[in-house]
C-alpha cells in the first residue's frame, strides 16, 4: 500500500486511518463491502452516493487505489458485454487486512443485509447488478 500518507509498514497509522475514513472515501469502502458480489461497478457506486458528484468518486476511488486499499479488476475481453459494465473494484488483501486490523470491518454483514434492502433502485443499477463479474481468486 502506499498513499501520500505513507504505507502501513512505515505510515503513521493514525494518518491512514484518518485517510480512509474521509466520509466520501469510507462511503466508498462501505459500498463495496456491501455489494454482494464486493465488486461494483463505477456506475453502482455513483448510484450509491447521490449527493456526491461522478467526478468526486471518481477521484476517491483512485485515491483508494493509490493507497493500495482498493484494487479495480476487469473481465477478460472474451467475457465483456455490450451494454455492461467490465471494470469493478474490491478491496485489495492488505486493504482488507488494514480495515480489519482496525476494526473498520465490523459492520461488514450488516451493511450487506442493508443494501438488501434498497428498493428504489433504478433498472439499470439492477441490470448492473447482475452483470458477469471477474472471479474472485
Amino acid at each position: 500500500m502506499s498513499t501520500d500518507v505513507g504505507t502501513p509498514e512505515g505510515a503513521n497509522t493514525r494518518e491512514l486511518v484518518r485517510f480512509v475514513t474521509q466520509e466520501t472515501r469510507f462511503a466508498l469502502l462501505s459500498n463495496i463491502l456491501q455489494h454482494p458480489e464486493g465488486l461494483p461497478s463505477m456506475y453502482e457506486l455513483e448510484r450509491l452516493n447521490p449527493s456526491v458528484s461522478e467526478a468526486t468518486v471518481y477521484k476517491h476511488v483512485q485515491k483508494l487505489i493509490d493507497a493500495g486499499i482498493v484494487e479495480e479488476v476487469t473481465l477478460p475481453d472474451e467475457e465483456r458485454q455490450q451494454g455492461y459494465p467490465w471494470k469493478f473494484y474490491r478491496l485489495t488483501d492488505e486493504g482488507r487486512a488494514f480495515l480489519e486490523k482496525h476494526n473498520l470491518l465490523a459492520a461488514e454483514e450488516t451493511l450487506q443485509r442493508i443494501y438488501e434492502t434498497i428498493s428504489d433502485k433504478p433498472e439499470k443499477m439492477i441490470k448492473y447488478e447482475n452483470a458477469p463479474r471477474p472471479d474472485q481468486t
